[in-house]
């Protein structure tokens, strides 16, 4: 690694190393509340030269010196295009922009920067953001705004079951999806068993994803990187937002702590199920035949403050707070069961120079389970929690407006607390407890350089190291990264891309579902670390300047994948690797299509995904043959469309298509009889090779509607969604069942099992909602 960053600064510098310029850097933020703009675009006009600012604000190219001045233009998508005449003359200059934000109609004179032609032109493939906006405006589930669903609605991303949060990228598991909220990993983005997800959307300023072509900095999942920013606070004037739902309600509170120098915003979300049916258990307590509704409620807390310490220093501090809770108690009987994640950021920014950049970071993930139950005279408790405290250091540096080089390094130290069990008598004559206790330090070191070679060929190359220690285990991984766009003309691109991860942790589901039970396992010596290989190709047009079209085709090969064997033991075992088969997988695509416009009266965008996914070569499962994973979907399709009927209303829909699940299902049951004259019973089921049976396809349309108002001193709207619209009644799980006949036997009459039969259950008919959204 030391080798090779010298080599980087070469290659970057020695083009431009006796030309005199002029760098000009700075930061561009939002007018109104001093947000930073992460991706907007500056351009030396007629000169051909600019740069996008990174996810930090910052910004840095470079100018020829000379005595003609200069015009630069600054430009974000839905933000008015501003213009600044400067003179190059002087080595390096500082320009800090704040833009102001649009109206309602945005101007496609002015706009470009983020833009389709942006995309195009970008070195970046397989990769998506969504801004919140637009995701409130659509319909969802009980109107809770989810952007983890609306990642569902694009193409590459299959679901999980019916109505939940669980994403599957490219073929990868759910766990192979590295999530992170201002840097630090969030490892069950989950409420409610999967029904919604942990981001609270007033507090999300930016969400992207990578579901291949990763960058360099990146690592430590092998299918997908979701990087979600918190936003930073209003520096400006203090900010009232929130709504009310059917189930939940938001707030939030933002403002400056020294008017644009510090801000802080504190952001809070949480369900009021619990505090409905306390009254209705409390107004029939009297009542002996009633039985009691357990009580279920969860929360979100997110909090940030940020400091500007100089011009070239700034202090960023956030966390994040969440619980799910579920708890049934009466005179005999105390169930509790919670869960939730806890993270902390601490971030430093500083600028060295007109062209060098640096963060550090410090971040910390807590993630845990807990079930407890007190029963008269005995106790019983089992939990399960991943720690991790991880200190990084990222430095962005740009020699020439060329080359844009990033490199850095970080140590991660995990710990594990796994399946752990206790149970026992109050008295104390019955004491049983089991678990194991892992650690591990995970490292990476990454050097990247994005060069544009020529005026249509750009490329971005790179290499990450990364190791594992868990004693006695250590591994060591190289990782190279490597992506390509050509420009045939200004509206048509070519891309390909390769990349190759590794992931150290591992998650053990002991279902096809997402749930807070499941455990996080490190590699050791019979565990070792997952590995993938992704290559992809693709190509980008803009037609009419409006409408990109995006088809990409990608294979995925897999190694050392982790999965239980069949029969698999897992309570109160301390030995869970013997239960546990190494195989691999494999996916492809060669069609993976997206349309997508962003400007005018209609926006939206329709996907498709054509994939198979498959894992094999397991030891004791399915004889070694392969296997698709139940999230092998073959087809998908969304629709997302939202179309401005007038300046207070919007129309919202968004239309699924999704080849059913496979499921593993008994080929069929043995029947036994106690007694002559007892009942049959078909229980011990007949199993043949995994995941045979196909689903129904999943089909849904949903409906919104949005009118906003304003007044003088507020912003409000009110969302109407219908969820289902078309009240199709989709599998969320299949059973079997026994259909039994009547037979009389020995005098009497039995059932006697004659068939068994396939029943569906599902969740979610027809589901109107209403949330109230306001700003103050």
């Amino acid at each position: 690694m030391k080798q090779l960053i010298p080599i980087f600064f070469f290659l970057a510098t020695c083009s431009g190393l006796f030309a005199q310029t002029t760098t000009v850097t700075g930061r561009l933020t939002d007018a109104d509340n001093g947000e930073v703009l992460i991706g907007a675009t500056v351009e030396a006009l007629g000169l051909q030269k600019g740069n996008v600012s990174n996810e930090y604000g910052f910004y840095s190219f470079t100018l020829p010196s000379g005595n003609d001045s200069v015009t630069l233009r600054f430009s974000y998508l839905g933000y008015e295009t501003a213009l600044r005449r400067i003179k190059p003359g002087v080595e390096a200059l500082r320009l800090d922009v704040a833009l102001n934000l649009e109206g309602t109609v945005i101007s496609e004179v002015v706009i470009k920067a983020n833009t389709l032609e942006d995309k195009v032109k970008s070195t970046e493939m397989s990769v998506m953001t969504l801004n919140t906006r637009d995701a409130k405006a659509l319909p969802a589930l009980f109107g809770e705004v989810d952007l983890i669903k609306i990642l569902q609605l694009k193409p590459g991303v299959a679901s999980g079951s019916e109505g939940t949060t669980g994403i599957f990228v490219r073929g990868g598991g759910g766990d192979q999806n590295l999530i992170v909220l201002d840097e630090a990993v969030v490892y069950n983005p989950n409420h409610l068993f999967g029904f919604f997800s942990t981001f609270n959307s007033d507090a999300v300023k930016d969400l992207k994803v990578y579901k291949g072509g990763f960058p360099a900095q990146y690592g430590g999942r092998l299918s997908s990187v979701i990087d979600v920013r918190m936003k930073e606070g209003n520096n400006k004037e203090y900010d009232v937002t929130g709504g009310l739902g059917l189930i939940s309600s938001r707030l939030t509170v933002e403002g400056p702590i020294q008017k644009n120098k510090s801000s802080f915003i504190v952001s809070g979300r949480r369900t009021y199920a619990d505090l409905i049916t306390r009254g209705i258990n409390s107004a029939n307590a009297d009542d002996p035949e009633y039985d009691p509704i357990p009580d279920y409620y969860f929360y979100d807390l997110n909090t940030k403050v940020n400091f500007t310490l100089s011009e070239k220093d700034r202090l960023y501090l956030s966390g994040y707070f969440g619980r799910d809770v579920f708890k049934f108690k009466d005179a005999s009987f105390n169930f509790l069961f919670d869960w939730g994640n806890a993270t902390g950021t601490a971030r430093w920014n500083h600028i060295y120079g007109p062209k060098l950049f640096s963060n550090t970071t410090f971040t910390y993930s807590d993630y845990r389970y807990r079930i407890r139950n007190i029963l008269q005279g005995f106790s019983f408790n089992l939990g399960s929690n991943v720690v991790d405290a991880n200190t990084k250091v990222d430095f962005y540096y740009q020699p020439s407006n060329a080359h844009t080089i990033r490199f850095g390094g970080n140590i991660t130290y995990h710990e594990f607390d796994v399946a752990r069990l206790k149970f026992g008598s109050d008295s104390g004559d019955i004491n049983f407890e089991s678990g194991q206790d892992f650690n591990g330090v995970e490292y990476g070191l990454y050097a990247a350089d994005e060069w544009a070679a020529t005026d249509r060929l750009k490329l971005n190359y790179g290499l990450r190291l990364s190791a594992w220690q868990n004693n006695p285990a250590f591994y060591a991984r190289i990782e190279p990264r490597v992506a390509a766009n050509y420009g045939l003309t200004d509206k048509w691109s070519v891309k390909a891309s390769y990349a190759r991860m590794s992931q150290y942790v591992h998650l053990l589901a002991s279902s096809g579902l997402s749930l807070p039970t499941d455990i996080w396992y490190p590699s050791s010596k019979g565990v070792k670390p997952e590995i993938s290989d992704q290559i992809a190709i693709g190509t980008s047009y803009l037609f009419r300047d409006k409408w990109l079209i995006t088809w990409e085709g990608w294979y995925k090969w897999l190694q050392n994948q982790v999965d239980f064997i069949d029969g698999a033991e897992l309570f109160a075992n301390d030995e869970l690797e013997g239960e546990l088969a190494i195989g691999s997988g494999y996916s492809f695509s060669p069609l993976e299509l997206e349309i997508e416009k962003k400007e005018g009266r209609l926006t939206g965008w329709i996907g498709y995904t054509l994939s198979w996914v498959k894992r094999g070569k397991f030891k004791d499962i399915n004889g070694g043959d392969y296997f698709p994973p139940r999230f092998d979907t073959r087809h998908n399709l969304s629709v997302v469309a939202l179309y401005d009927l007038a300046r207070k209303w919007q129309l919202t829909a968004t239309w699924v298509y999704t080849s059913g699940y496979v499921s593993w299902l008994p080929l069929g049951r043995y029947t036994f009889q106690d007694v002559p004259g007892g009942e049959f019973q078909a229980v011990v089921p007949v199993y043949g090779p995994r995941n045979t049976f196909r689903y129904p396809p999943y089909m849904r349309f949903d409906l919104g509607i949005v009118y906003k108002w304003k007044t003088r001193r507020s912003e409000q709207d009110l969302t109407i969604s219908i969820y289902n619209a078309t009240d199709r009644r989709n599998p969320y799980f299949i059973y079997l069942d026994a259909e039994l006949e009547e037979v009389g036997q020995n005098g009497q009459t039995v059932e006697v099992p004659t068939a068994i039969s396939a029943k569906q259950v599902s969740l979610f008919p027809i589901l109107p909602s209403v949330t109230w959204n306001f700003k103050f």
